[in-house]
């Protein structure tokens, strides 16, 4: 079993940074970050994962939530110096950036780190984001994946230009590197022009991990094509099922081994030392949400403003055209399954969305939810799951000694690294 831990301020419930124990005093601080990820290594986590934003969010409001993002290149270097084992994935756009940049972020960053670099593969959709980027509107959803697969081949290209192996060392002939080996790429396409080669080489026989949590038709096409991990968003067993079988045979399809492609859905938990303790829990974090925050949150994943509909009656129909729809039309999707099949009004549809972002959510025992996760695993719904626990510290310590011994007992998890690198780690082959 694959566990990531998401890490993200503190916590992933909407309301977790009003939660008493929720240490939002903290979260722009090095030491905060670094305790939790210390505390992910410890527990033998394969990865911890950061995501990113290039805007404040104003949809959300920042007056009520927690809007902000830390640079995560930056913040994983940090904590690169304070871990040794676990793997280390940010999130950088294709879209607001350049292939030089970013594939050199990530091989300085697998270098240094001894393989445990991975980049979370996004193109940004949020029209606040263009805003800030010199652009009136966002590019369509095709565009930016056609602009994407483009990126990613050239950062690959750069990647491949030449290795630390190139290196002699030959200080009597005064031979530092064999020339032959490095080479430019000479890339011209229709998005970019780079000649490359990159100026750091990549380590050895390897290259950082690439993740990819795409959900629309494209989205999926492109995972299948480029991904090694697969994060996605999934609200029961079946769904996480039909999806992992999906990816697999549409990387087979791509000439890939699917073996080699890993599907982590989100998993939020919930634990109590008792049922009845863990759903209290549950309801006190869920009696945390502000109303409004959470009209807003939903307002931005269906891109339409819904602050002025009224809460108790269900959403017009009208606002579930998907065709008008620039963002992430796999999480749009989730959110129309559940309110239809549910019928939610929009007060309860944001509640509920803004307490499990659309992802499975499990309230339980340490035991119980051990269970649950390894017969998702088992029953090959999925390699492993993306942790993404309610409030920060609290609510991740609970899920490490409570949920992750039971794990290791079933024979689930490991117990201790048997691998240096983050490829290593996750069964992946090195290159």
């Amino acid at each position: 079993m694959i566990l990531s831990l998401f890490l993200d301020k503190v916590g992933h419930h909407l309301s977790a940074w009003r939660h008493p124990s929720a240490a939002i005093e903290q979260a722009f601080t090095l030491e905060f970050n670094t305790r939790l990820a210390q505390t992910a290594e410890a527990a033998k986590f394969d990865l911890v994962f950061l995501a990113d934003a290039l805007t404040l969010l104003p949809e959300n409001n920042a007056a009520f939530t927690t809007a902000f993002q830390l640079e995560p290149t930056v913040l994983l270097s940090a904590l690169m110096a304070t871990t040794s084992r676990i793997g280390l994935a940010a999130t950088v756009s294709t879209t607001y950036t350049d292939p030089y940049h970013v594939a050199r972020k990530f091989a300085s960053l697998d270098v240094l780190s001894k393989g445990r670099a991975a980049w979370n593969i996004v193109t940004s959709m949020r029209e606040s984001e263009a805003h800030n980027f010199n652009l009136e509107q966002a590019l369509s959803h095709d565009v930016r994946y056609e602009r994407a697969q483009e990126f990613v081949d050239v950062v690959q290209k750069l990647w491949d230009s030449w290795t630390l192996d190139s290196f002699r060392y030959d200080k009597e002939r005064g031979i530092l590197a064999d020339d032959s080996q490095i080479r430019a790429i000479e890339h011209k396409g229709k998005h970019f022009s780079v000649a490359g080669a990159l100026n750091v080489p990549r380590r050895g026989q390897s290259r950082p991990v690439l993740i990819q949590a795409g959900a629309s038709g494209v989205g999926k096409a492109f995972a299948a094509r480029n991904a090694d991990l697969i994060f996605a968003s999934v609200t029961d067993f079946d769904a996480s099922l039909a999806f992992t079988l999906e990816m697999k045979e549409a990387a087979k399809v791509a000439g890939r081994n699917p073996e080699h492609l890993k599907v982590l859905p989100g998993f939020i938990p919930i634990v109590g030392k008792s049922i009845a303790e863990a759903r209290e829990k549950k309801e006190y974090l869920d009696e945390l949400l502000l109303p409004v925050a959470a009209v807003r949150y939903l307002s931005q994943w269906l891109e339409t403003d819904l602050t002025h509909l009224d809460p108790n009656k269900p959403i017009p129909d009208s606002v579930f055209d998907i065709d008008r729809i620039k963002g992430q039309k796999g999480r749009f999707q989730n959110i129309l399954r559940i309110a239809k099949t549910e019928g939610l009004s929009l007060g309860k549809l944001a509640n509920r969305v803004a307490a499990t972002r659309t992802h499975t959510s499990i309230v339980g025992t340490g035991e119980t939810i051990a269970l649950e996760m390894g017969r998702w695993v088992a029953g090959g719904a999925c390699d492993g799951f993306n942790i993404l626990p309610p409030y920060f510290p609290d609510g991740f310590d609970e899920f490490v000694c409570d949920v992750v011994p039971h794990l290791q007992a079933q024979g689930a998890f490991r117990k201790e690294y048997r691998h240096e690198t983050l490829r290593g780690h996750i069964g992946l082959p090195e290159l």
